[in-house]
């Protein structure tokens, strides 16, 4: 299925217009950015990348999509014939999936006419807006939970294709697992899930519902206690699974008193090894209360979704050179107060100690300064003529998380508002 029409009608009425008086042609380089983080965030994760190449690969104007164009009138027969030919031939470098970004960061760098790269403005903005904003949520989770596994289960928080896009940036910030099954099948994340509410509703007795479940799913499943009293469907649980039942959830209630509690329960119990799994509106700053409670994992749905307070990162897509008439190319810059930019095509890096600590953040115009062993550079090519030539996993895409998470200093791991941790320094 095509995805040019994921996109702004104005998007094709400037293309138009640059068609007729013939600057469409001009050799353009637009960059992916962020002006700043949002309000007291320390920094941001990229994900979406393997997104938007996908999307980019299926970018193309067929027959009923240009027959739809002509019919509405969105653009003249000039145009709709360009777009019927339309394939992206440009450059494409960016910040790989997992990493992280501050403020001015060329997180995305898209090089070719002017025409093949303005129609991509809107798709790319709407991959990464979304599913950066989620893996930047989720990496605070993650970080607050210090070890013990996330969940994502917040499909039926949020548009039904934002789920599985959510669900994967969230596995590349860390989580261990997700409910969504087309997320499990498109990108292959572990699932994982047992029970609700109406499932003990369903039967005459929270027994006959425990019965059934284990009967069924084996006695390594999670039961969920807190559809009636918790004191005694834990002690029901066990005696209808043993002391070897896998875990228990509780979704409601003062969750670190409840946890210590129904601890002390199952212990009592001879269950020592099962775990304590816990859901409720859970965000970062709820698992990081819990930090002392005896909980094994973490259920996250509304929260992590919707970017835990901060639904977009803010990024935009600005022209920041193009050739002159003497097809030179020169730094274009949006002067405008509150929304300036920096013109030129931009190299960026990681600055870092001589003990591999980030720094800052460096970006830079012209000839990149020469590596000094410490500093580690950013921008990878995605795309080189038209081709494909960026193919990472999502395990390399968590790998590279995990490993730049561990080089920031220690004040980026606080969850209190403050500014980003590392400074981005201009260098020309």
């Amino acid at each position: 299925m095509t995805t040019a029409l994921l996109t702004d009608h104005y998007e094709l009425t400037m293309l138009q217009a640059a068609l007729a008086d013939g600057t469409a042609h001009r050799h353009s380089v637009f960059e992916l950015f962020a002006r700043r983080l949002p309000t007291g965030r320390r920094y941001g994760v990229v994900a979406g990348t393997g997104r938007l190449l996908d999307a980019l690969e299926d970018f193309r104007f067929d027959p009923d999509t240009v027959a739809w164009l002509r019919e509405r009138g969105v653009v003249d027969d000039t145009t709709c014939d360009w777009l019927a030919d339309y394939r992206f031939t440009g450059d494409v470098w960016g910040y790989p999936e997992g990493e992280l970004y501050f403020p001015a960061s060329p997180v995305l760098v898209v090089e070719g006419t002017f025409a093949e790269a303005v129609v991509l403005e809107t798709l790319f903005l709407s991959v990464l807006n979304h599913d950066s904003a989620i893996a930047s949520a989720a990496a605070r989770m993650v970080g607050a939970a210090d070890g013990r596994p996330c969940i994502e289960m917040g499909s039926r928080r949020t548009h039904e294709r934002a789920a599985v896009a959510a669900a994967r940036a969230a596995y590349v910030a860390g989580f261990a697992t997700t409910s969504n099954l087309e997320a499990g099948r498109t990108h292959g994340i572990p699932t994982a899930g047992t029970s609700a509410h109406s499932f003990t509703l369903l039967h005459d007795t929270e027994r006959d519902a425990f019965t059934a479940q284990v009967a069924s799913l084996g006695t390594g499943t999670t039961l969920l206690v807190d559809t009636y009293d918790i004191e005694e469907a834990v002690r029901t649980g066990i005696d209808v699974a043993g002391p070897g039942l896998g875990a228990i959830r509780i979704d409601s209630g003062d969750l670190p008193s409840l946890a210590r509690r129904v601890r002390e329960q199952l212990d009592g119990l001879g269950a020592t090894a099962t775990r304590i799994v816990v859901t409720s509106d859970l965000d970062e700053h709820a698992i990081a209360g819990l930090a002392a409670a005896p909980v094994d994992g973490y259920g996250v749905g509304t929260s992590l979704v919707t970017g835990s307070g901060a639904p977009t990162s803010g990024f935009v897509y600005k022209l920041v050179a193009r050739a002159d008439d003497g097809d030179a190319l020169v730094p274009v810059a949006k002067k405008s107060a509150d929304k300036a930019s920096v013109g030129g095509r931009k190299w960026a890096l990681r600055r870092r100690s001589a003990t591999g600590t980030a720094q800052a953040e460096v970006v830079g115009i012209g000839a990149p300064p020469h590596d000094d062993g410490d500093d580690r550079s950013l921008l990878v090519p995605f795309v080189e003529g038209g081709t494909r030539v960026h193919h990472d996993t999502l395990d390399d895409a968590r790998a590279r998380h995990a490993a730049a998470i561990a080089e920031l200093p220690a004040a980026a791991h606080k969850l209190s508002a403050g500014e980003p941790v590392l400074e981005t320094i201009f260098e020309r």
